[in-house]
């Protein structure tokens, strides 16, 4: 980490509360296949920070392929953190990350570096930025039993009690709805409500945002897709099948790892398996722009046919412009 020099900068003070004036953290969140790590890295140098991954999925060990980490001559050229933390069968949740982001952006700061936290990732951009509240825990019987519903049923249901959070929540994301019903029905109280109790972490965040014109990203998807099946992302699987990776382990749920199993299981021919990976990032990223669409304080910037480093450029001058 010492290797990268740190900037002539004045020191970096955390607000004492949400969104008081000091110095700032930078997030650049945006969709899958939106070139968010390139960009990043090519933002840090400019202003001489340390990246924080918020990607859903490269915490895990192992998954390298599957989530498109960061290059190991991009992890050379710039610190980051939060990638190849947990054991393939381990887990991670957002309190977890709130509570690792805080302390690596203090962490950063003391080094007279910029902290920069990018990724993708929903539910942990949702911990820092938004808050996290404390709802009741798990009943499994219960969520079992809510589990086995269908989702138009489970959707409708949650119109009745909780429009509010039917309406954030996409009618197939059969985790969150499962969640909110569960909620209202141990605490008598919508997840809405409870939700909005919750606070951000106490620091200053610049958010920008990368989005692509829509054809553009789509078939942005699709090559992506195909670049990390040519580089070996069925090997890659296999691999940590091999090694212990079961369907009950979090990191199955990976868009990509669930596809190739049932390949390798026979249960899809490869081209099946691409259509089907396609067809489920495409998903994740209308969900992810949804998410992103309610934070109304992103500062966005269009990456369709523009190569990362004037991206980098246009959001280093948002960053410099006084508040």
């Amino acid at each position: 980490m010492d290797a990268h020099p740190a900037p002539a900068s004045r020191p970096w003070r955390a607000g004492t509360g949400a969104g008081e004036r000091g110095d700032r953290v930078l997030v650049i969140l945006g969709p899958t296949a939106t070139g968010k790590s390139e960009v990043a890295v090519e933002v840090t140098l400019r202003i001489g920070g340390e990246i924080v991954s918020a990607d859903s999925r490269a915490f895990f060990r192992g998954l390298d392929i599957v989530t498109d980490k960061p290059s190991p001559e991009a992890r050379a050229r710039v610190p980051h953190h939060l990638i190849d933390t947990v054991p393939i069968d381990g887990s991670y949740d957002a309190m977890a990350f709130r509570a690792d982001c805080d302390r690596l952006v203090r962490e950063i700061a003391a080094r007279g570096r910029v902290p920069i936290v990018a990724g993708g990732g929903t539910l942990y951009l949702g911990a820092i930025l938004r808050g996290i509240f404390t709802g009741p825990s798990a009943d499994l019987a219960l969520r079992a039993r809510l589990s086995a519903r269908a989702l138009p049923d489970l959707a409708a249901s949650l119109a009745k009690v909780d429009p509010e959070a039917a309406g954030r929540i996409h009618p197939r994301d059969r985790m969150r709805l499962v969640r909110a019903l569960e909620v209202h029905e141990i605490s008598g109280r919508p997840i809405s409500a409870l939700q909005k109790e919750a606070r951000p972490l106490p620091h200053r965040f610049v958010v920008v945002g990368l989005r692509r014109e829509r054809d553009d990203h789509r078939s942005g998807v699709a090559a992506r897709v195909r670049e990390m099946l040519d580089r070996g992302l069925v090997e890659e699987v296999a691999r940590l099948r091999a090694a212990g990776l079961t369907k009950s382990a979090q990191a199955y749920r990976t868009i990509g790892v669930r596809e190739a199993s049932a390949f390798l299981d026979g249960e899809m021919t490869r081209s099946e398996m691409e259509e089907a990976i396609v067809r489920n990032t495409w998903s994740l990223v209308r969900r992810q722009m949804a998410w992103f669409r309610a934070e109304a304080r992103v500062r966005w910037f269009d990456v369709t046919e523009r190569a990362p480093g004037d991206v980098a450029g246009d959001i280093f001058q948002h960053w410099e412009k006084p508040a």
